[in-house]
């Protein structure tokens, strides 16, 4: 045994658990911890500029790669409330993330000492675990803990807070003797699973719904070989978007009140029976129970006991991980298909094709100012199928996902049930760190990437490249479509005339904030792009400055100020605010050409 400070112990089991990704920002509180990194080098740490920025870019790590989990690193004091957000946004989307932050001497902790909070109970509701560190003993099994909680059951993650004086003592460790704890999930029985199957093949109109958690369970590959031996079509969730390729003839579309297709929503109100693997049943999914539930049985697995039955009771509910539940039912389904005791679900594929290749949104517009349909029709034109998308929430979120394609897991990456503005650029800025040869676009309105803008000075110091498009409409554009119904536009509207970019056209001119200029003020390269023929041009042209200058890249497109994008209160009722796809060059880049 040898005796070190317990950061230094803290930071050799970092590596040894195989989290060696920080992002942070240093203070007095913790700068014993940054010495441990410093001293021990295995750490590569990013400075944020904001350590809710911080905490995103984490969360976006941990999305980018199964495995992953991002570590977050503050001061004590507002640099922990700083970090709440990241910390719901990473809960809420089951991601483990490690927060670490820095925190007054034991004994100061009740005297009201500067910058002394108790984050422990601030983070408790929003982590698995959050432990603001005694004694200087426990540092060791406390990170122990909660590596094995942030992988254990339904993921998600911890926070460790550790007083000045604890990092700085001194303790007997051996990192050679250090061993991760075993990581608890649970498994389906054969029983059970045979269940699930007998209901399945029951069915006339069978539907898989697949969630985030086959995604966290690096399970996508198992999904497709279940939908293919069984010809069931699939319904990804919005965090299960990628389970299945959007090009598969077995991906049914994804159903909902929002991030939705048209034919997603009709196969889902054909079907007579649902089987939901890794999901929750989110209320903009489902819309309201009755219509989403009426007519047809459930199972349910999920890797979270309490999941099951807290929307609603399904006929049958499996405690289970992901990945185990659909390696017992491949297994399964293969001893059935080679018995021939699988029913033929051709004529139920075919009719859900059908659906795919008529029901379409219309994309193609020549407007000016650019309608944003036509935005992501050239993204889809412009950015190849190992592209990765990364965007939080709004009008541009939800065009993106009715209109997009994804092509696989971890490809669509969005803080689903939080929400919150601010969070696609950092985000995308840890997804970079994530998958460093991966092409990443991530997809704001005007207000999402103002909200931590300065981000994007992060992007140029440590040369993460990658294209945030920025739909400019200069409104709150999705509370503006939700104020309608309360005869309004109360303080929603983002535009003024700016003074200082007399550059600008009179128009533009009026959107407000000239989002170029503070771009490349941060060190960035940007395009706007007024016209809708130009998108492509304009999309080359990020992507070879990307590749060029190794900075983010802003492309910003100036849109009408007033577009109501499709959804409604019930997947049986979603308004369709603008003209349908009615021939194929109405919508050029649907998966399925729309036949004239």
């Amino acid at each position: 045994m040898s005796k070190m400070r317990t950061v230094d112990a803290a930071v050799a089991i970092l590596e040894k658990e195989g989290a060696i990704e920080a992002f942070g920002l240093p203070g007095a509180a913790i700068n014993p911890f940054y010495s441990a990194m410093r001293a021990h080098g295995g750490i590569r740490h990013t400075l944020a500029r904001h350590v809710e920025g911080a905490s995103h870019m984490a969360d976006g790590y941990s999305r980018a790669k199964d495995g992953n989990i991002g570590i977050c690193i503050g001061t004590s004091g507002p640099a922990g409330t700083d970090m709440i957000t990241g910390l719901y946004a990473a809960w809420a989307d089951s991601i483990p993330m490690l927060c670490i932050t820095g925190q007054a001497p034991v004994a100061k902790l009740h005297k009201e000492d500067f910058q002394a909070v108790d984050i422990e109970s601030i983070a408790k509701p929003v982590t698995k675990m959050a432990m603001t560190v005694l004694e200087p003993g426990q540092v060791p099994g406390a990170f122990q803990k909660a590596f094995q909680l942030m992988r254990s059951g339904r993921p998600g993650p911890v926070l460790l807070d550790l007083p000045i004086d604890v990092q700085q003592a001194e303790i007997e460790f051996d990192i050679d003797t250090y061993e991760p704890l075993p990581v608890e999930k649970p498994k389906a029985s054969r029983k059970q699973l045979e269940k699930a199957l007998d209901m399945l093949t029951a069915a006339q109109h069978p539907l898989i719904v697949a969630g985030g958690g086959i995604i966290n369970a690096g399970a996508s590959a198992q999904l497709v070989e279940l939908a293919e031996i069984l010809n069931v079509p699939v319904i990804p969730t919005l965090m299960g978007w990628g389970t299945i390729p959007d090009d598969h003839q077995l991906m049914a579309g994804m159903v909902g009140l929002q991030t939705s297709h048209r034919y997603g929503n009709e196969n889902y109100l054909q079907s007579d029976f649902v089987i939901g693997i890794g999901n929750r049943w989110a209320n903009r999914h489902t819309g309201g129970l009755e219509t989403y539930t009426a007519g047809r049985k459930f199972v349910h697995i999920d890797i979270e006991p309490t999941q099951i039955g807290r929307v609603f009771s399904p006929d049958l509910g499996i405690a289970s991980d992901a990945g185990a539940a659909l390696a017992g039912l491949v297994e399964l389904a293969k001893e059935r298909k080679a018995a021939g005791s699988l029913p033929d679900y051709t004529a139920w594929v075919a009719e859900c094709q059908d659906r795919k290749g008529s029901l379409q949104r219309k994309t193609h517009f020549e407007n000016i100012p650019i309608k944003p349909q036509r935005v992501y029709e050239e993204i889809n034109k412009s950015f190849g199928r190992d592209t990765t998308y990364v965007s939080t929430i709004g009008l541009s979120q939800i065009a993106g996902a009715q209109m997009l394609h994804v092509f696989g897991p971890r490809k669509w990456i969005n803080a689903g049930q939080a929400g919150p503005l601010g969070w696609t650029g950092p985000a995308a800025l840890g997804v970079v760190r994530g998958k460093p040869d991966e092409t990443v676009v991530a997809l704001s309105g005007d207000y999402d990437f103002q909200f931590m803008i300065e981000e994007l000075a992060v992007g140029a110091q440590f040369n993460l490249p990658y294209i945030h498009v920025v739909v400019n409409n200069s409104y709150l554009g999705l509370i503006r479509q939700s104020q309608r119904g309360f005869n309004m536009e109360q303080n929603v509207s983002l535009a003024f005339d700016n003074i200082n970019s007399t550059h600008l056209s009179e128009d533009t001119r009026g959107y407000g904030v000239d989002h170029l200029k503070v771009a490349e003020g941060l060190g960035c390269k940007a395009v706007r792009v007024e016209d809708p023929n130009d998108l492509a041009a304009a999309f080359d042209k990020a992507k070879t400055m990307m590749g060029e200058f190794q900075v983010p890249v802003v492309v910003e497109v100036i849109l009408e100020k007033i577009t109501n994008i499709s959804m409604g209160v019930e997947i049986n009722a979603i308004t369709e605010f603008e003209d349908l796809a009615a021939k194929g060059e109405d919508a050029p880049t649907a998966i399925i050409a729309l036949l004239d």
